[in-house]
């Protein structure tokens, strides 16, 4: 099977756009690729991170892919920092990055906006510890959205220029853009992507929120003029709403316009607040029961982090050979 890996950090709650653009998608794919799901536990402390709070929202994490339907029989779910190999590599790529190139990176750009008071070597290696994480498994794809496919790039770069250094050692991965996912949006600016990170509390709606927050949020949502509920360019508060609606009901467009036809903006957006309680209410109810069941998820990411090592250490020591280390 082809390999795909992708990995999210522990820092914030995850929006449902998260879920719909990226943890649903990790569900069905991991049926179709051999899979490496990493908590980037280590990409998170490049800000400022409380330890307890890191740890417990590791674990929270965990439980939630598990909840949202990742098997960790099926794929290799795993806590970044439980395989050192990922910062073994990154510091051979570091010798093979540019300053020019790693200070270019949007990533690093945006983190030093937002955090002037902590611009540490850390946020400039960040895209390098992200190229070692695709590198180390060989991986063929990795699922971003339009405006991550920097990294991949550089992970590329990186692994030509390895491989033409050294000889063929990496796979040059993929972007895999997932078609057909609707982008979700900002409740409050539907011009903007719905972030877990928004300083409005009303902007997004996160995987945590209870029944009674997520109504809320959808009553509070920002909507357009007129009364007609349809998408268009024009209306990007209703097609925003209408997106949302079809991805957690499983509609198209044109039959959620037909279901809406003639109904308020205020009927319709406690229609769509309903529609996306009634799918997070069981995912939440299962990630509160795992969390009741701590062995079983520390030994669910005991073996992902096996099987991860396994994988990754083949590679490194090819690395090591490759570069000139004596292994004896």
């Amino acid at each position: 099977m082809k390999v795909m890996y992708s990995a999210v950090q522990p820092s914030g709650n995850l929006t449902i756009g998260n879920y719909i653009g990226a943890v649903r998608n990790w569900v069905r794919l991991q049926h179709e690729y051999e899979c490496f799901y990493a908590i980037a536990d280590m990409h998170a402390i490049t800000v400022k991170q409380d330890p307890a709070e890191l740890r417990r929202r590791t674990l929270e994490l965990a439980a939630l892919y598990v909840a949202c339907g990742i098997d960790p029989e099926q794929c290799a779910l795993y806590v970044q920092s439980h395989v050192s190999a990922h910062a073994e590599l990154c510091w051979v790529l570091n010798s093979l990055t540019y300053v020019g190139e790693a200070s270019r990176m949007t990533q690093f750009k945006d983190k030093s906006r937002k955090h002037a008071d902590n611009v540490n070597m850390g946020l400039m290696d960040y895209p390098v510890l992200m190229a070692a994480d695709i590198l180390l498994y060989q991986t063929d794809f990795v699922p971003v959205g339009a405006d991550q496919k920097q990294h991949v790039e550089l992970a590329r770069d990186l692994a030509e220029r390895f491989n033409k250094r050294y000889s063929e050692t990496f796979k040059v991965p993929e972007p895999l853009i997932v078609q057909g996912e609707a982008r979700i949006c900002s409740l409050q600016e539907p011009d903007k992507k719905m972030s877990k990170s928004d300083a409005d509390p009303n902007a997004s709606v996160y995987l945590s929120d209870d029944r009674d927050t997520v109504m809320r949020k959808f009553k509070r949502a920002v909507t357009d003029s007129g009364n007609e509920i349809l998408s268009s360019p024009e209306k990007p508060g209703i097609t925003n709403l209408l997106n949302i609606y079809c991805a957690f009901h499983g509609c198209t467009m044109s039959e959620a316009e037909s279901t809406f036809a003639g109904m308020g903006y205020g009927d319709f957006k406690l229609a769509v607040g309903e529609t996306v309680a009634d799918v997070l209410a069981p995912i939440q109810a299962e990630k509160e029961r795992l969390l009741k069941e701590k062995d079983v998820l520390a030994g669910y990411l005991s073996a992902g982090a096996e099987r991860a090592f396994k994988a990754a250490r083949k590679t490194l020591s090819k690395v090591y050979r490759k570069v000139g280390f004596y292994q004896g």
